[in-house]
This record gives C-alpha cells, structure tokens and sequence, in this order.
C-alpha cells in the first residue's frame, strides 16, 4: 500500500484533441471499436515523400481547436482545446477555487515554422549575388513572410502560460520536453508537486504536432516511417511480423490531476489514481533503445516501487507500441525481465495502432486511455496484429477488445536519447 503519510494524486478531468476526435466518449469508443485514424496526408501536399499518411486531425476538427490561439500554432491550440474540455469533465470552475493552488505543466513540442517564412527567404538570399548568401536580402525576405508571434511557435514554455493565463492559475508552471517520453513525464512530476504540496491540483499533459513538411521529411530521413502508403488504416501493426516502422499522428491530451482529499470535498468524479512514477534513461544511443531494454525496465519498475505493486499484481499494460522494428521486440523484452512468469498472464495493446504516434504528446494520450481502461474495466485491441512476431510473444489484445478485470496498469512512453518513462495507475477505490 502506498504510505499514508503521502498526498495521493487522483485524475478527475480528461480532455483531448486527438485524430479520433474531440470528445473523450466517441474517441474510447473509436479505439474500443478498432477504428484506425490514419489516412493519406491531406493538409499539405506530400506526394514526393516515401511516407504518405498519417493520422491527422481534419480539418473541421482543427476548427473546433482555439481559434482564437490561431497564430499560436497547432500544438497550442491542441494544448488549449483539450484543456478546456478536460476542466470542463472535471467541473473543477463550477465552484470557489483557490487559483493560486492550481498547477500547470504541459509538455510540448518545438512547434514549426512554415516553409514560406524560412526557406523561401533563404532562397532569395542565396539567389541575389549569384550563389554567396545576401544577410541584408534574406532580412528583408523574414520581415515580409515572418508570420505573428514566430518566437511564441518556437517556445514550448508558451503552451503552460497560455493555459495557466486563460484560467488564471497562479501555481507553478512548467513544460518538459524528453522527446516521446514527455507527455508521461509531465505527468509524473506533476503528480510530485501535488506529492509534495506544491500544489492541490495541476493542469498536466502534452501536445505535439511533427505534421508539417520539414517534421514530415526529418523522420524519413531517420527511416523511422511506414510506407505502407497503400494501406493506410493497416500502416500501422505494432507487435506484427510485418511492422515496417510507425505512422505520425498529432493532438494533445490534458489530465486534471488532484489531491485526493482535495477532490473528495468536493464531490469530484475520480477516473483513476495515479500511484506510481519511474523514469530512467537507457544511455545507450539517440535513435535505438538499450538491446536489453535497460532504460525501459528501470522505468516501469520505479513506477511499480513508487506505488508499491509487486508485479504479479498488474493485469494491464498500455504499451509505447510504436510499431518499429526495434522498439516492440525490446519493449516484449524489457516487459518480461520486469514481470518475469507474470509477463504472460498481463493484457497489453498499442493506442499507437489506431492514431499513430503523437510523439510529445503521445504518453499523455495514452495516459487517458489507460485511465479509461481502469475506468470502464475494457481493453482496447491492437489492431492489424495478423502475424505475431515470434518475438513478441505476449498477450497484445490483437483486433478486439476485452472485457477484463483490471486493477493496476502500466503506460509506458520510450523516446529519442533513451528517454524512459511510466506511470502506475490504479483503480480508484
């Protein structure tokens, strides 16, 4: 049991914007139904990349995103529409609230500027004396085609401001950003102020879009992609023999995380408890992980310590899933060495199956599925899992979902540098 003298963090708002939509309950029952998100890129035009699709949020959905944060960028405007609607789920403003006690902590991603404002000033620079680059031109070219508030884009930091200035919130604010891990990173150390009294409740989570032509074309450099550009909805086959690489998705997801006795007073409806957090980093290479999955093992068992669960305890895993080579043969790996013989008694599926991976805001995503599992005792499937890899051999919820019992959960988030991270989450009793 967790000691008592420690503040317990409970989740009692969840919002997102994701490519299976804006609302929490036709999202659960888009991944419940095994609906894939992913479709061939439509918001720029990529016919002459090795990787054509994505799981992209429409247009009439990015409509519905703040409008008014419109020269903010995307991952603002995801950040803030899921803000919104997860204070809204949480009822936390519907009644006196201390401003100053309420936290803010989103991971985001770098943001993006657009190819007119750098490249095509570039291009006349380097074109007005015959090849030697013109600094007075290409001034003059930013000046023109620089877009507004090009250093808020460019400023993860702006994302948690923005939020905490629309609500006035006066806690601590904070962004994070270790790359695919951030979004379950932002969680945990959100969970730590609350611990720890910084705070009674925290906004916390992650946003991210890499949907954009130079985002696009550094992870086809990387090799990193699916080019199952024929099949879009089937691309994306996490734990499957045939994975090829995993497919770009974008959206954010916001927790409202709160102390317990903080949100029994006044009445709240509580998801899950967030019990545990561990992160580790592999300290092996940029672009692969660890070969035994150290930084992943160490992760998920410092999350299982903090919360104090034996790991024959755990009946569900909601896993980094990216559906890479590398990444599902590992991640099998470092799930065994971690649960040992209960590995093969342990539910585990991929969100990344159906809405790709949303890379800073992916854990954060995920995190709300995991708490929905907790919550409405029903796994979701991995889907287009046809061939199981044979060394990939644990239970993957393949294409259905399952009723099942579940009381402890994992969400597990691996990024970029052998950035690790886990969260416990367990049934709210």
């Amino acid at each position: 049991m967790i000691p008592p003298s420690r503040r317990r963090v409970v989740i009692t708002g969840m919002g997102l914007a994701s490519p299976l939509g804006l609302e929490l309950d036709a999202f659960w029952k888009g991944l419940i139904s095994g609906r894939s998100a992913v479709r061939s890129i439509e918001r720029f035009e990529a016919s002459s990349y090795p990787t054509r699709i994505a799981a992209e949020i429409s247009q009439p959905l990015l409509a519905d995103c703040a409008p008014d944060l419109r020269d903010y960028g995307l991952i603002a405007r995801f950040a803030a529409a899921a803000a919104a609607r997860a204070l809204e789920d949480s009822c936390l403003l519907s009644r006196p609230l201390n401003r100053a006690r309420v936290g803010v902590l989103v991971a985001a991603g770098l943001g993006s500027y657009d190819h007119e404002e750098v490249f095509a000033s570039c291009s006349s620079a380097a074109s007005s004396r015959g090849g030697e680059f013109d600094w007075e031109a290409f001034a003059d070219a930013v000046r023109t085609r620089l877009k507004p508030r090009s250093p808020e884009r460019r400023t993860p930091g702006t994302v948690p401001s923005l939020i905490a200035h629309r609500y006035g919130f006066e806690g601590p604010v904070m962004t994070v950003m270790t790359a695919c891990a951030a979004g379950t990173q932002a969680l945990g150390d959100a969970a730590r102020w609350i611990r720890r009294g910084a705070a009674d409740v925290v906004v916390a989570g992650g946003s991210d879009s890499e949907l954009y032509p130079m985002g696009l074309a550094s992870f086809c450099l990387l090799g990193a992609l699916s080019t199952r550009n024929d099949d879009p909805a089937r691309a994306s086959r996490p734990f499957d023999a045939a994975r090829d690489g995993f497919v770009i998705g974008e959206g954010a997801g916001i927790l409202i995380l709160e102390d317990r006795e903080h949100a029994l007073k006044r009445g709240a409806r509580i998801y899950a408890e967030l019990a545990g957090f561990g992160s580790a980093c592999d300290a092996y290479r940029v672009t692969d992980p660890h070969p035994l999955g150290r930084g992943a093992v160490l992760a998920m068992q410092r999350a299982l310590a903090d919360g104090a669960i034996n790991p024959d305890r755990l009946q569900y895993i909601n896993a980094h899933g990216t559906s890479t080579p590398a990444n599902d043969r590992i991640e099998t790996l470092a799930i065994k060495t971690v649960l040992g013989n209960a590995a093969k008694k342990v539910a585990v599926s991929s969100t990344k199956s159906m809405i790709g991976h949303l890379t800073v805001a992916a854990g954060a995503v995920e995190a709300i599925v995991t708490a929905l599992t907790l919550f409405h005792q029903q796994i979701h499937p991995t889907v287009n899992l046809r061939d199981q890899d044979p060394e990939c051999d644990l239970d993957y919820v393949s294409n259905q979902a399952r009723l099942a019992p579940v009381q402890h959960a994992l969400s597990n988030s691996f990024g970029f540098g052998g950035q690790c991270a886990s969260l416990l989450l367990e049934r709210h009793s």
